[in-house]
């Protein structure tokens, strides 16, 4: 669709290569050159995706989600596009379905966000806004007690092509955590199964990427304080918040990757990036994990006595069984890969301009 795109970030979103979140790299791997991505703050050097431009707020004393929106419809009368889309703000993409055709993306749990959390919230959403979600997960969650309203799917994507890659007998003996170190992610759990299987296994190392937050400014949070001595007591090495390219340099070079989360995880977007680079995934069946994985990976509950123990004991043993799943997991993350996300795209912003001309929609004038 070569009509300019107005994308609107989550607040706490930084379009900027040194700090950006998953939605952002999404935003920026979708983006044509035409878009326009609108966020919170000046950023040095965007992300090279569509033409950054920063929220403008009013000074009057208004409360924060007011400013927003009146920020969002002055960008939206300054950029004139066929389409804004917004990401993970129900609320927001509703009051802006006045002025325009709207598109909304969700990536997590609607039932948990400002102006979808009830039945009669959605429903009337639904009749305003093109909705969609990142997995069949997410739109049942959004479906929920409504009947059959309209959700569509709009999966995550990589750029299968870029994504570092290594064979199997080059990868080194290193299982990887990598994510927001934070207990619904289970790092924990993480932590004390590779206690419990290490000593079987000399020559093997543990890491864990990441931190808080995105971002080199992280807090050291209480769960961080906690889980630090049970690492290093079991020779972890947590190297903190790194670039996403680092993330993806260290999947490549890792045998075994981990996705242990307790949260429903509403996509899974580590372990599709663990596939594309070709390690063997071991993956919580929480949310759409499973219906992301498939057959492609070891399903371990991380709070199931010795499931995820299990499930690292048999892959770091077993040199055949990880080429397999490396092998399934590049085959299955194929099916993400960007060329058929943007066909997929185009045809949803087709679809939301038209649904927004039927519902007859008020128009920027």
């Amino acid at each position: 669709m070569c009509c300019k795109i107005l994308t609107v970030l989550p607040p706490r979103e930084r379009y900027d290569p040194t700090c950006a979140g998953a939605i952002s790299l999404l935003v920026n791997r979708l983006a044509g050159p035409g878009d326009v991505v609108a966020g919170q703050g000046a950023v040095n050097t965007p992300l090279p995706g569509g033409q950054y431009v920063p929220l403008l707020y009013s000074r009057l004393p208004l409360s924060s989600g007011l400013r927003l929106k009146l920020a969002c419809v002055a960008m939206m009368r300054r950029v004139r596009p066929v389409l804004t889309e917004v990401h993970n703000r129900p609320d927001l993409a509703r009051f802006l379905a006045r002025f325009g055709p709207v598109r909304l993306i969700l990536h997590n749990d609607p039932c948990s966000m400002r102006g979808a959390k009830s039945v009669r919230q959605r429903k009337d959403l639904a009749q305003h806004v093109f909705v969609c979600g990142v997995s069949e997960w997410v739109v049942q969650r959004f479906r929920q007690g409504c009947g059959a309203i309209r959700a569509e799917i709009q999966p995550n994507c990589i750029d299968l092509i870029s994504l570092p890659y290594s064979r199997p007998e080059e990868r080194q003996p290193l299982v990887l955590f990598a994510g927001r170190v934070v207990a619904d992610k289970g790092v924990d759990a993480f932590v004390r199964a590779w206690a419990a299987v290490r000593c079987r296994h000399p020559g093997w190392q543990a890491v864990i990427m990441g931190a808080d937050r995105f971002g080199n400014d992280s807090p050291e949070t209480p769960y961080l304080k906690m889980l630090r001595p049970a690492a290093a007591s079991a020779d972890i090495l947590m190297t903190g918040y790194r670039p996403h390219d680092d993330v993806l340099a260290e999947m490549a070079r890792a045998a075994i990757v981990v996705v242990p989360s307790r949260w429903q995880e509403p996509f899974g977007m580590t372990a599709l990036e663990a596939m594309g680079c070709g390690a063997a995934v071991i993956a919580s069946p929480a949310g759409a994990l499973s219906e992301l994985v498939g057959d492609a990976a070891l399903l371990a509950e991380p709070d199931e006595p010795g499931a995820l123990e299990e499930a690292l004991d048999r892959l770091m043993t077993d040199a055949t069984l990880r080429q397999d799943l490396g092998s399934r997991g590049r085959i299955r993350a194929a099916r993400f890969d960007i060329g058929l996300a943007r066909q997929r795209l185009d045809v949803l912003r087709r679809e939301a301009v038209a649904f927004a001309q039927t519902a007859s929609r008020q128009v920027i004038p």
